[in-house]
């Protein structure tokens, strides 16, 4: 990867509070032409830097009122792997991270209601070969959602 100079952060810093502003209008705020901004974003995006450009679908709008956050402990963490593997036919997961601490596994899921996030967890989580036990945490709101922060200055 190569160094992320102060114009390259401040394009992101840009976008990552709007993905949508046209670059022309980024490259006004920056001072620059709209070709460099176009060259600038295509060097970030395969140099790894912008990993992702979509869009946001509130879960609420499809039905998927609960966020629920489930740790999951497995008989040994060399199970990661397969245990994933299983877990990609569960559309209801949105992330999973392997983890320090008293779980093996974290992942994110939303579902409509609790009787369904009883039937994902005794039908479907509870059931994959390596999984020792799992705990349920819903959220009761989300607070805060952005970025990471991308200061030009430093």
């Amino acid at each position: 990867m190569e160094k992320i100079d102060r114009l390259d952060k401040k394009i992101l810093s840009i976008l990552a509070l709007n993905a949508r502003i046209p670059f022309k209008d980024v490259a006004a705020e920056c001072g620059v032409s709209r070709a460099a901004i176009h060259q600038r974003v295509q060097h970030l995006i395969e140099d790894g830097v912008i990993t992702g450009s979509g869009f946001d679908v509130n879960p609420k709008s499809l039905g998927y009122s609960t966020c629920t956050y489930v740790g999951i402990r497995l008989e040994r963490g060399s199970m990661y792997k397969d245990v994933v593997k299983q877990l990609m036919n569960i559309p209801e997961i949105v992330e999973c991270h392997f983890t320090t601490g008293p779980y093996t596994m974290l992942v994110k899921l939303y579902v409509r209601d609790n009787e369904q996030l009883m039937h994902l967890l005794n039908n479907q989580l509870q059931c994959i070969h390596g999984v020792v036990s799992t705990e349920t945490l819903i959220s009761l709101e989300q607070s805060i959602k952005r970025e990471i922060p991308v200061r030009a200055e430093e």
